[in-house]
Formats: structure tokens, sequence, C-alpha cells
């Protein structure tokens, strides 16, 4: 965790605005910014929608990060729509173990007794395009001010890989195909200045129908909590 914690500390170093000026020189106000914006999201992800004993253990973090392009569509400019691109890395840790059989296809089952295990997660890596709504307190000088941006995140499945060690030994799998490739859901990022906390809603799960547990569709989507920052 110490390289989430310097990843935070060069974003509040970063969002501090530094100004120069000549002594007497009167300051240039554009009638026409825009908030275009880097982002940085460090996540908890949660697992929604689970049947009866599957537990998450230890922490799940999601990274993300992108640029978004702002489109002020009032002469105030504190309404805008928000276009972006960006990746992000996310990991569960479960106790659903994900294994191959005889006929390269996957069994999923749970584990029962965590003390048969260290490590058991999926870790899945997307490509993201988020959409937003967004509102703001800002002007052409204001560099800290509230936000609201609510929107819809697109994200491409890139890569995904499954680890397991423990009782039954040590597993990695990367090519199973039961993970969606696409995933959408709703965002919500509100805060000031620095500090903005990130809600995101996943509306589709994140296996496909073909993934089944105990006979049963795994159905559970992903709900990702944190903070989010923006760097102009």
């Amino acid at each position: 965790m110490s390289s989430i914690k310097y990843i935070i500390a060069l974003l509040v170093l970063f969002q501090t605005p530094i100004c120069f000026s000549q002594e007497g020189q009167t300051p240039i106000i554009d009638k026409h910014y825009k908030e275009d914006q880097f982002y940085i999201g460090v996540t908890y992800n949660l697992l929604n929608r689970t049947p009866s004993h599957l537990n998450q253990t230890g922490f799940s973090p999601g990274i993300h990060f992108g640029f978004i392009k702002d489109m002020p569509v009032n002469k105030a400019r504190n309404v805008a729509i928000g276009l972006g691109l960006g990746l992000s890395s996310n990991t569960y840790n479960q106790n659903v173990f994900i294994d191959v059989n005889n006929t390269n296809s996957f069994n999923y089952s749970l584990i029962t007794d965590s003390n048969t295990f260290s490590k058991n997660k999926f870790s899945t890596h997307f490509v993201e395009i988020p959409l937003e709504f967004r509102w703001r307190t800002s002007t052409a000088t204001s560099y800290e001010f509230w936000r609201i941006y609510a929107g819809f995140k697109f994200s491409y499945l890139l890569a995904h890989n499954t680890k397991y060690k423990g009782d039954l030994g040590s597993f990695k799998h990367s090519n199973i195909s039961d993970f969606n490739n696409f995933q959408y859901g709703l965002s919500l990022s509100a805060g000031y200045n620095t500090w903005n906390i990130h809600f995101y809603y996943a509306l589709n799960p994140i296996f496909s129908k073909a993934a089944k547990l105990d006979g049963k569709t795994i159905n559970f989507n992903a709900i990702k909590i944190g903070l989010m920052f923006y760097i102009l």
C-alpha cells in the first residue's frame, strides 16, 4: 500500500496551483476556460449480488487513470459534458476457486475453509470510456471549487487472470472465456478541490452466463468506492 500513499501524496502536491506574475501586471482571464483533466482514482472493490457463503478476503484494490475532455454547455461554463479515455486495473480477493478440467472448460466452486489457502483472487484490466455530466462552482480564476460529476462508464476487457495458492497447490489462469468482455455502469465523483469521493456501480455481471456455481449462473457485479483526483 506504500505505492498508493506515494501516488496520493504526489497528487496533493500537483493539485496546488503555482502562479507567477510580474508586479503590476494585470492577470489574463480566459473567458473560454475548460476543465480538461487527467484523473487518477483509487478504489475498494466489492462484489454485489453474491451467493451464500461467498466471501471477500482481504483488501481488493482498484487503480484507474486517464484523461477527460471537458465541453461546457452554458455561458458560465460551470456545466459541461466530459468524454474521456483511460485504463483500469482491478483485483478481487474472494473464496471462489476457478480451475480448468480435462475438457478445457472451467469449474467454479466455493472454498469453505479460509485456512486452506493463502491467496485466491481474480484480476481484470480494462480500457475505459467515461461519459460525464459535470457541474462545478469553478470560474476562470478559481482553482478550488466544489464539483459533482455523474455519468456512465463503458469498459472493454484487455486482460484478466486468476491466482490460487493453498493446500491444492499453486494455479494461475489467464485464458478464461467466461469473463464478460464489455462492462458498463454508473459513476459518481463529488467533492472539493483535491479530495473527491468516487462511486461506481456495474450494471452487468463480471462473468457471462456460461459461468456456473453450484449449477447457478454467477451473477455478481462490481461496486467500487474510493477517491478520485483530478489534475488540470
